[in-house]
């Protein structure tokens, strides 16, 4: 505590933690003198500190020129381990081959998720995995089916499992990022995001290279409940994306993939950036999107331009745009649609940020200007307003989530072909 002129103490008292000393009633000169110093020169380092700290200097000096003896010696005799060490800490990546990860159609992002782990515990040796007791659910067990868990005592294992301790997970990742030559990713359901945002803001904030993996993304968690239905996250989570870092660059790449193919590019996005990453992973499954062309998964590359047309029309009269496993719901109901004759163009937004940093060229060829939006999100209606836009409609959902399986509660919010279908009609006026 601050010792006062008298000697008396200012420990206890609230008044010391909210405003200067001197406004709780310490002088500093009066004090500084109480404690031995001299008032009109307090910076003055007394005799005996300087005698410490020298010392210190001396026997610091002398531990990092043996560390530096112990170094060279061990670089002299490991040579391979020494060169797999640089390589660590420069950042560089193995080569992967995310065109062969075999992810079946239809799959959930989560599963999805898991096969690529599955290829990182083989080929990315650096790479740290965590859950927060959850490995089977968010999947990260594909990681961990390869490798093995942390135990007292032995770290051969590249998997951390934290228990039931979210924030502290999170901060663990940070200082494993931070100490620099590993790849750290924590994963948990995406409700518990609440927990860790303040770890979460750090990472951007101190521009760390942390994955977060958030699974079970949606109101879809059914029985599970409102307790565990993330509605508000998406949106909160977000919002590190418009926030800038100290680079001058989003502070956060927030990543909610359309199908499995587009997964297996978002991770490969993900070990690239310098940022902390998140995605945000289904637990129920989705259907694969269409190829526009000849191959889904190189068209689900786009997905580091953070926004792209997934399905198109010659003269689109609506533009539909969503994330995650939304983009499917509107595949179904612009099949509907064209069945009518309206023509439609689907797009897909895994990152607004990201998709806001292309050049504004490729935005409005995109998002065409004076065309008609309609957006669906299974969060907040606010996650597309910034895409969607006034005019338009978003089909959203704005309370906490009933208890149900998920197919009953996408029958009674909304969420399918059919009812996209009759928003976009009665939005255009037919």
């Amino acid at each position: 505590g601050a010792k006062g002129p008298s000697g008396e103490s200012f420990e206890d008292k609230v008044s010391t933690h909210g405003q200067p000393l001197t406004a709780a009633g310490a002088d500093f000169a009066a004090t500084v003198k109480n404690l031995g110093g001299d008032p009109n020169d307090p910076f003055a380092v007394f005799s005996e500190s300087l005698e410490a700290f020298s010392e210190r200097r001396e026997a610091l000096r002398a531990w990092a020129a043996r560390q530096a003896e112990v170094e060279k010696t061990w670089r002299a005799e490991h040579g391979d381990l020494a060169r797999k060490l640089d390589m660590f800490l420069s950042g560089r990546l193995p080569e992967i081959d995310y065109k062969s990860i075999e992810v079946k159609a239809g799959v959930a992002t989560r599963a999805a998720s898991a096969a690529v782990l599955g290829v990182f515990a083989e080929k990315i040796e650096n790479m740290i995995v965590a859950s927060a007791d959850l490995s089977n659910s968010d999947k990260t067990d594909g990681f961990l089916k390869k490798t093995k868990a942390f135990t007292k005592g032995d770290f051969s294992g590249k998997f951390f499992q934290a228990g039931v301790s979210e924030l502290t997970m999170a901060c663990v990742a940070n200082g494993m990022a931070l100490h620099g030559g590993v790849i750290p990713a924590c994963g948990t359901f995406f409700v518990f995001s609440d927990y860790m945002k303040p770890a979460v803001r750090l990472s951007a904030l101190m521009r760390l290279h942390v994955i977060y993996i958030w699974t079970h993304d949606s109101f879809r968690v059914g029985e599970d409940g409102p307790t565990h239905q993330p509605i508000e996250h998406e949106a909160q989570i977000r919002l590190m994306e418009h926030l800038r870092n100290h680079h001058d660059e989003r502070s956060m790449v927030v990543l909610r993939p359309a199908d499995g193919d587009e997964t297996v590019m978002a991770w490969k996005l993900a070990v690239e950036e310098q940022r902390p990453v998140a995605l945000v992973l289904s637990r129920q499954n989705i259907k694969s999107l269409p190829a526009l062309g000849a191959s889904r998964r190189e068209e689900a590359s786009q997905v580091a331009k953070g926004g792209y047309v997934v399905l198109d029309s010659a003269k689109p009269e609506v533009v539909m745009v969503a994330t995650g496993s939304e983009v499917s719901t509107l595949v179904e109901g612009a099949s509907l649609l064209a069945a009518e004759g309206i023509a439609v163009r689907v797009v897909n937004v895994p990152s607004e940020g990201l998709f806001r940093d292309q050049p504004r060229s490729y935005q409005e060829s995109v998002l065409p200007v004076g065309v008609v939006r309609y957006g669906l999100t299974s969060g907040l209606p606010v996650n597309l307003m910034g895409l969607v836009g006034e005019k338009g409609l978003i089909h959203g959902l704005d309370h906490f989530g009933y208890s149900a399986p998920y197919t009953v509660l996408d029958e009674k919010f909304g969420y399918n072909g059919k009812t996209v279908a009759e928003e976009v009609k009665k939005l255009l006026g037919k």
